[in-house]
């Protein structure tokens, strides 16, 4: 057992990761600005602590447990702005910035084992406006960040190199793809007859067990330094090939030979490699 911070508990991410650290043993504390929605009328599966993680002293004091879990041992760190339409620009950037760089210092400062946090797929190119150098698209790809919310992405992994140079701590960084609960699966047909609808991710997507299932491994993987990961389903979004898809919309980009007929154009392997990343659900089990 061992006792985890999650900043963003509230959220969608962070309630699929809270539910699984604690159903496989794991002491957890929920810090957010808000509890989660199922807490209305029940109470929270872990401890809520609100707190303003732009602030470097209640980052601190969040990390460190505060009177609630004493002793904690890694953070995950996941709270954010979400995307670049939730706030203006320069709102999303020095939200995101400032609040990962203090649960990044806290964590060194504290002392934590471990830092897990949430980058994101859009720090390849999204919307992939300009195509793709090559498919499916993987970490030794050019990060080309195309608005606020990616450029705060790409500096927070700039930031997670040098606290682990500073710190010897391990700074796991997974560039999370488009998250789905299992009540989005019903939108799935609505993207199928124009391929245009979902090319801006190259047609990816990950499912909230998913998302669990990596911070889980993330948080035990024999890996050191600063890491970035991208987390993704094992498919695409579309009961189409994926190699058809490419042709169709990025005529000339590059695709690996050995492309599953659906297989992901968002590369999971050093996922797979590194930390026994095996993302088995797919919402075409549901149709």
């Amino acid at each position: 057992m061992a006792r985890i911070v999650v900043t963003g508990g509230s959220g969608k991410a962070g309630r699929a990761v809270v539910r699984d650290l604690l159903e496989h043993g794991h002491q957890v504390l929920n810090v957010d600005r808000v509890p989660p929605a199922e807490s209305k009328d029940a109470d929270p599966p872990a401890p809520f602590l609100p707190a303003d993680l732009t602030d470097l002293g209640q980052t601190l004091e969040a990390l460190s447990g505060a009177e609630v879990m004493a002793g904690t041992q890694a953070v995950v760190h996941l709270a954010a702005i979400p995307s670049p339409v939730h706030a203006t620009p320069d709102i999303v950037f020095r939200t995101n910035v400032t609040s990962t760089h203090t649960v990044f210092a806290a964590a060194a400062r504290l002392g934590l084992e471990r830092v897990v946090w949430a980058s994101s797929e859009t720090t390849l190119g999204l919307p992939f406006d300009r195509p793709p150098d090559y498919a499916p698209v993987d970490e030794d790809h050019p990060l080309r960040p195309e608005t606020s919310y990616a450029l705060s992405k790409v500096v927070a992994e700039e930031m997670a190199r040098q606290f682990a140079r500073w710190s010897g701590i391990p700074y796991l960084g997974l560039r999370f793809s488009n998250i789905m609960e299992r009540a989005d699966y019903a939108r799935f047909p609505s993207f199928w007859d124009d391929p245009l609808e979902r090319k801006w991710n190259l047609w990816g997507y990950v499912d909230e067990s998913h998302v669990a299932q990596a911070v889980r491994l993330a948080l035990e993987a024999e890996v050191a330094g600063a890491e970035a990961f991208i987390v993704a389903a094992a498919d695409t979004v579309m009961p189409r090939p994926s190699r058809e898809l490419m042709a169709e919309v990025f005529p000339g980009v590059p695709v690996r030979d050995d492309l599953a007929t659906h297989g992901t154009l968002l590369g999971i392997d050093k996922a797979r490699r590194l930390l026994g990343y095996r993302p088995e659900f797919s919402w075409r089990s549901l149709f």
